[in-house]
């Protein structure tokens, strides 16, 4: 899979994994909410878990912090909350500032730590992974193929049947709300999947729940839940709408650069 433009939030159980080495490729149907799982050898997995996603959109500056809770359900009964926050930021051209914590028990003992910063820039494509917590400290270059926009849609579902009868889904707008002062439209797409797919062998429901602000192309709200990502929460907080300072787009001091990113194709001799 291709390295593209989008942002990715590294998720890790605290103490087992300092840091991931590198951040795999976002899709469409993975932003705002969802999970990707890497099998450990001998048990264990590392997790990826797909945030809110800020896309380049061109004269909507903001700043702003968002909040993670992860809750899944434990074998015994019960369930645990991983949690985080961090700082996110776009300037007037579309360049996007976005710093990723490890994630912690919620009301546990261990304290969060940055892993990476990432910096967007959709006029020169170019993405810097920043690893903070990697000796030597180093920053990942690799192609942003995301162009800047004047306006964005979100994906969203249709009512109707699943193709491979795979279940049904269901469409509702939510009307408008105002979150953090802002003008949101909400949006809930719910899956009835069939038993036997994705191997379960009942018949579950998930469904996802977004509040949109339209002049920002950005969620405030982003709610997913399943048997699969049990209930993933986002929320944009302590929202600003003026220009941010240019210095966060600027690559941390004392890192050095490795350009990550495909080499031309050498031409075929005549």
């Amino acid at each position: 899979m291709r390295r593209s433009a989008t942002f990715l939030l590294i998720a890790a159980w605290a103490g087992l994994i300092a840091a991931n080495t590198r951040l795999p490729a976002q899709t469409p149907a993975h932003r705002d909410g969802g999970s990707t799982t890497v099998v450990m050898r001998d048990g264990g997995v590392s997790e990826t878990l797909q945030s809110i996603y800020i896309p380049p959109l061109l004269n909507a500056p903001f700043t702003a912090v968002v909040r993670t809770e992860w809750t899944r359900p434990m074998a015994e009964g019960g369930a645990y909350t991983m949690v985080n926050q961090r700082r996110v930021a776009r300037d007037s051209k579309g360049r996007i500032y976005e710093e990723r914590w490890l994630l912690v028990p919620r009301g546990g003992n261990v304290q969060s730590e940055m892993n990476v910063i990432q910096v967007a820039d959709p006029e020169a494509h170019t993405l810097y992974n920043c690893f903070t917590l990697q000796k030597p400290h180093r920053c990942m270059l690799l192609t942003f193929a995301e162009t800047p926009q004047m306006q964005y849609k979100p994906n969203v579902g249709v009512t109707g049947p699943m193709a491979n009868n795979m279940g049904s889904s269901k469409h509702e707008d939510l009307g408008v709300r105002t979150i953090e002062g802002i003008e949101t439209r909400g949006t809930r797409d719910t899956n009835y999947f069939n038993a036997g797919v994705m191997g379960s062998d009942q018949p579950f429901t998930a469904y996802r729940e977004f509040w949109l602000a339209p002049g920002l192309g950005v969620n405030l709200s982003s709610e997913v839940t399943g048997p699969v990502v049990g209930k993933q929460v986002f929320t944009l907080t302590d929202v600003t709408l003026d220009e941010p300072d240019p210095r966060l787009f600027e690559l941390p001091d004392g890192f050095a650069v490795v350009d990550q990113r495909k080499l031309p194709a050498a031409a075929s001799p005549q």
